[in-house]
């Protein structure tokens, strides 16, 4: 059993938190050069911490070892959601999934179909004509389909609550990436404080939604059983917050870059289905939405070989796994050619939004949202970046996203034409 390389550095004055968050691609890259592996050690969080940039060590630590590594119960995300799927451990994690499940597959999953097409019909159908920022007009997207599809508010019919809403889990989400305190005086508040509030106020109307509206999303999670009363409605917080917007978004906009004035591309993806599933594959795999997740050591145990102590904590960085050199070739490289070749029916070794039995719970409401605002662009619009020559250098957090947010033209498809040609 090896010692995991790297140090741990000294209480605060070893803690290299600020340096890790200000860029956790470069970070981790220097990290794996200077110690020669995908496995190491540092300070995050005034924590010993074990860093993952392995496939083989993600997947130790998110499936084959998983109820060895725990949420951390002191974590941000309980502050600002409470107990979910996604901040609970144990017996409670897993009878909170098999509740919830089924609200997001099977027939409740088919009944959203008609309204996730007609959203992206709506949002998407302007956009030629003046160059598009759009990560922006993409997380509008993002934010209509979850608003509708969770809480029956739909931006056409009630359109002074929806904005509200927008605002308030705008600011619910700053909390997020703010420092954890409540400071609130005359003229000013924290970030976090601001965003307390906002929870306070987006609870009192999903509590109102759950108690009046017995149709759709809301009326299927009333009827479930959980743990306690307050359990549908942190959900539903959850559930409506900027996190699948922004997930949204990052990849549309990941994807809209990567086929930007590839025709050829484009129109492979739009006719054959195998090929447009292997290039959300690969943009996935390229640009995580996420840059990845935190356990914490329950006990002893070993990760890609290497001695893992109790209470340590683990840190995955989809990013780095997803570009594993072992696995991937080229890994780099936009190819994706790689999932009908070599790396053929190797999904499960993607991390964007989790893996194991505490991976994302909706990953197939996601493949839905994503396809079918994909395949509206492609059968719709050409698009290149304008002005062509823009600084695409992503930022990671707390959504992987260009920087410089991306302005791209859309030029509406001539359908009579291309009817006309494969007629001819």
């Amino acid at each position: 059993m090896a010692k995991l390389p790297g140090s741990a550095g000294v209480p605060v004055l070893g803690d290299k938190s600020l340096e890790f968050y200000r860029d956790p691609v470069s970070f981790c890259r220097q990290k794996t050069e200077k110690h020669r592996g995908r496995v190491f050690q540092c300070r995050v969080l005034n924590r010993p911490t074990a860093f993952v940039c392995s496939v083989q060590g993600m997947r130790e630590l998110l499936c084959e070892k998983s109820n060895m590594f725990l949420k951390d119960p002191t974590d941000l995300m309980t502050n600002m959601y409470g107990d979910t799927v996604v901040t609970t451990n144990g017996e409670e994690a897993c009878l909170l999934r098999l509740s919830l499940t089924n609200l997001f597959t099977g027939s409740c999953l088919k009944s959203s179909h008609d309204y996730i097409t007609s959203v992206c019909e709506r949002c998407l159908q302007d956009l030629s004509g003046r160059p598009q920022c759009v990560y922006s007009a993409f997380k509008r997207l993002g934010t209509e389909l979850v608003l509708g599809l969770f809480l029956n508010v739909r931006a056409e019919e009630q359109p002074e609550l929806f904005q509200e809403i927008m605002q308030l889990c705008t600011e619910h989400w700053h909390g997020l990436i703010s420092a954890p305190v409540s400071v609130k005086v005359p003229l000013w508040s924290s970030g976090f404080s601001t965003a307390l509030e906002a929870r306070d106020r987006l609870m009192d109307i999903i509590k109102d939604k759950l108690e009046n509206d017995k149709q759709g999303f809301v009326g299927s999670l009333a009827s479930l059983p959980l743990p306690d009363s307050s359990s549908a409605s942190q959900h539903l917080l959850l559930f409506i917050s900027a996190l699948i917007p922004k997930a949204l978004a990052s990849l549309l906009t990941s994807f809209t870059l990567a086929l930007s004035g590839n025709q050829q591309t484009r129109r492979r993806a739009m006719e054959d289905p195998d090929y447009f599933r292997s290039v959300l594959l690969e943009v996935q795999r390229l640009w995580p939405p996420f840059i990845g997740g935190r356990r914490i050591a329950d006990q002893d145990s070993t990760l890609a070989g290497f001695h893992v102590p109790k209470d340590y904590g683990v840190i995955y960085i989809s990013h780095s796994v997803h570009r594993d050199p072992e696995v991937f070739q080229q890994p780099d490289s936009f190819l994706p050619e790689r999932w009908s070749g070599r790396n053929a029916g190797q999904e499960h070794f993607l991390c964007s939004f989790g893996n194991g039995p505490r991976s994302c719970i909706g990953p197939k409401l996601n493949d839905v949202f994503l396809k079918e605002a994909c395949m509206y662009l492609l059968k719709n619009y050409d698009w290149c970046l304008d002005p062509p020559s823009q600084d695409l250098e992503y930022k990671w957090l707390p959504v992987s996203r260009p920087v410089h947010p991306p302005t791209v033209s859309f030029t509406r498809l001539d359908h009579t034409r291309c009817d006309e040609g494969d007629t001819g």
